[in-house]
């Protein structure tokens, strides 16, 4: 459930996105009035209500899913990942090395010198 929940939130994330980029801006009116062309979609007011009560509505379901995830995730980190596993209680002894010789360090005896 909790899987479908988060397609369903990236998927309103994507819409709300899209369909904020597709409002017209406050200073879009003005550029008609003054004989300009307005670039929007819609028109100079047309579709503005459409695309308001959408945004209304994603933004809705946008913080439902976010608030369920939310609640969701705290819910669920109870255990630890730590949980089940065996551990030794006391370290295995240490062997002690024996000491190496090292070649390097003694004296480098060639023969005919």
């Amino acid at each position: 459930m909790v899987t479908a929940i988060i397609v369903l939130h990236v998927l309103v994330c994507i819409a709300l996105v899209v369909v904020v980029l597709l409002q017209q801006g406050k200073g879009a009116d003005i550029g008609a009035v003054f004989g300009g062309s307005s670039q929007t979609v819609f028109g100079a007011s047309g579709a503005g209500n459409m695309l308001t009560k959408t945004t209304y509505a994603l933004a809705a379901v946008f913080f439902s899913t976010s608030l369920f995830l939310a609640y969701n995730s705290t819910r669920r980190a109870t255990g630890s990942i730590f949980n089940g596993r065996a551990f030794p209680s006391a370290p295995a002894p240490v062997k002690p090395v024996p000491p190496v010789k090292n070649p390097a360090s003694a004296p480098n005896h060639a023969p005919g010198h």
